[in-house]
């Protein structure tokens, strides 16, 4: 059984920053992508970062320059800085990894229940 769980979400007024952190626990033998994702109201879940276990990371378009992933992966974390925030930003923010269980086990996707984000203008 494996879990993730964010932490770090809330409101905070345009320009501000926030960081998301997510935890993964459980039965871990190795992870490989880690990802942040977020979906607005009346909106399509897009993917907003993402992070290697080489450390190579890509971003969405809309949040390049502002927003920064990063992984700690003695405590199989992903954070998520995120800085200059707009109103647009706004949406629950879940982070997504690949597991696996065991060295002859299948890389499995997990999700994380997601953290609100709430920007004010």
């Amino acid at each position: 059984q494996v879990q993730l769980v964010e932490s770090g979400g809330g409101l905070v007024q345009a320009g501000g920053s926030l960081r998301l952190s997510c935890a993964a626990s459980g039965s871990i033998f190795s992870i490989n992508n880690m990802a942040w994702y977020r979906q607005a109201p009346g909106k399509q879940r897009e993917l907003v970062a993402v992070i290697t276990n080489g450390d190579s990371t890509n971003y969405a378009d809309s949040v390049k320059g502002r927003f920064t992933i990063s992984r700690d992966n003695a405590k199989n974390t992903v954070y998520l800085q995120m800085n200059s925030l707009k109103p647009e930003d706004t949406a629950v923010y879940y982070c997504n990894a690949a597991i696996r269980s065991g060295y002859y086990r299948p890389f499995g996707t997990y999700w994380g229940q997601g953290t609100q984000v709430t920007v004010s203008s």
